[in-house]
């Protein structure tokens, strides 16, 4: 599937996902223009950090990047995968910026991939490392990959800004190809499980989130659980925080997630004259986080927003075979995602809106993207 002229890109909008679907398609990349007119010009700590991670798990490839880091050429390699790798991902983003990529790769790698991964465990900015253990990781079983094969481990938590969090990921690699989806039913919410955590503050804080989002949720269902995880020492991580990550599960086993925590600023965002924000009460989190899950729910579909553009990319990876799942309304980010997905893949998904349920099916033939990996081993 490779081009022998590399593509010619422009800007830094959806830097990681051109990134990933290059590799995948084996297609070489010019990205020019990076942020070429901003005060500060070129890659951010958080996208080197992303270059420097496909490096670790690939082989064969090339990454030039030019002084001011406003110009990438890149030309992907062989995708290895590997054991026992470590990456310290930094405190510009959270962890959750580089599972994405590491879930999608991985499946495609010569051999199984694990990786212990070191920075922020929970932010305001990326879907947190608590949403990919509970729904993330379960939405590749409806496309053929096996969920044994499948880990995500919290060792240690990181707030904003310092982080320290520690996770260790393990993904299979599969044999040939995924498999085709026909996933349109969303079914009943039945239950709805969470997860509470603090970092180096009160466990009462854990407690008081959860009492408030139960009180939103007890008017609707009665099978609600959220867990607490209170972290103190080393497995804290070096800041002070807390949030939670809730998960709805429907009667046809689709998982809706959400994720809300307080944060500090951001390092880059931090200076002298700067005050430290008010923080938002537990009590205020819980009943927050509660609706934006009723949010959710209501606007229907397979997935939650946060995961359409991942739904979209597995699709279009699929065999020549038609997919079709159901969304809720389309995200910014996921019609980003159907654009690069027909420039890399070639894959035109038919988009047929439902204004019975204000839902959004869409329907694709997959471009039969092989572990060619694992064959050349």
């Amino acid at each position: 599937m490779g081009r022998e002229k590399a593509r010619r890109l422009s800007g830094s909008r959806h830097f990681r996902q051109r990134l990933v679907l290059a590799t995948l398609t084996s297609t070489a990349i010019t990205i020019e223009d990076i942020r070429s007119g901003d005060a500060a010009p070129g890659l951010r700590p958080h996208e080197v950090s992303l270059l420097r991670l496909l490096d670790k798990i690939s082989d064969h490839h090339s990454i030039d990047l030019n002084e001011t880091g406003t110009k990438l050429r890149y030309r992907p390699g062989v995708i290895l995968g590997g054991r026992n790798l470590e990456h310290d991902c930094g405190v510009h983003r959270g962890i959750g910026y580089f599972l994405e990529p590491l879930i999608l790769l991985g499946l495609f790698a010569r051999v199984p991939l694990s990786i212990q991964l070191k920075g922020i465990t929970n932010d305001t900015k990326d879907p947190s490392v608590d949403t990919f253990r509970m729904a993330t990781l379960h939405m590749l079983k409806h496309f053929g990959v096996p969920m044994e094969g499948l880990e995500l481990k919290i060792n240690s938590r990181g707030s904003p800004p310092l982080g320290g969090g520690d996770v260790f990921l393990r993904v299979p690699n599969i044999n040939s190809t995924l498999t085709a989806a026909n996933w349109i039913d969303e079914g009943m919410v039945k239950r709805i499980r969470g997860i509470s955590f603090t970092t180096r503050v009160s466990a009462q804080m854990e407690r008081r989130i959860v009492h408030s989002a139960r009180g939103i949720f007890n008017r609707f269902i009665p099978d609600v659980h959220i867990f607490t995880d209170h972290r103190t020492g080393p497995s804290g991580g070096k800041s002070a925080g807390y949030g939670v990550s809730l998960v709805a599960e429907t009667t046809t086993g689709c998982l809706i997630s959400i994720d809300a925590a307080v944060s500090y600023p951001n390092v880059d965002e931090i200076n002298e004259e700067s005050e430290m924000p008010e923080l938002m009460s537990p009590e205020d989190l819980g009943v927050k986080a509660a609706s934006m899950l009723l949010e959710e729910v209501a606007q229907g579909g397979v997935v939650d927003s946060a995961h359409q553009g991942l739904l979209f990319i597995l699709c279009a990876l699929c065999p020549p075979d038609v997919s079709k799942v159901r969304v809720g309304q389309l995200t910014p980010y996921a019609i980003e995602t159907l654009r690069n997905i027909k420039d890399f893949l070639d894959v035109k998904f038919i988009i047929k809106p439902d204004p019975n349920s204000n839902t959004v099916t869409l329907k694709c033939v997959g471009a039969g993207v092989k572990n060619l990996a694992r064959k050349m081993s």
